[in-house]
């Protein structure tokens, strides 16, 4: 199995629901995304899959984050804009485009996603 990681950022605010300490309150970060493909075949110049294209493609996923207060966007009214969550959403959006897109010899392997150099959540799926 081969793997590529690209890696990403994105900046936003939000606040844990139900949460108690300094979190419920509205804040933000510098939000680190990194993302992992995975493949078992190289195509004919030797790569899994080009850097600079998967780069654009989570950028594309991740442009709707940038800037943004994550409480009030639709797929986080109901679900607490957790790393864990953000991490979940981004996986499952780029699995959607590249299965959309046709690009099959690839899968999303994981995301994970820093919200300070110190704490990271990631999310995969079970093959």
């Amino acid at each position: 199995m081969f793997f590529v990681k690209v890696k990403t950022y994105f900046s936003s605010a939000h606040n844990l629901r139900n949460y108690k300490g300094s979190c419920e309150m509205l804040h933000g970060h510098n939000w680190v995304v990194e993302a992992t493909f995975k493949g078992r075949r190289l195509d004919e110049t030797g790569m899994l899959f080009d850097f600079r294209s998967a780069r654009k493609w989570l950028y594309e996923v991740i442009e709707g984050l940038d800037h943004k207060y994550l409480n009030e966007l639709p797929q986080f009214k109901d679900t607490n804009p957790t790393s864990e969550n953000i991490a979940r959403y981004i996986f499952v959006r780029l699995r959607d485009k590249l299965r959309k897109e046709q690009v099959l010899k690839v899968q999303v392997a994981n995301i994970t996603i820093w919200e300070n150099e110190r704490s990271a959540a990631s999310y995969e799926e079970d093959d």
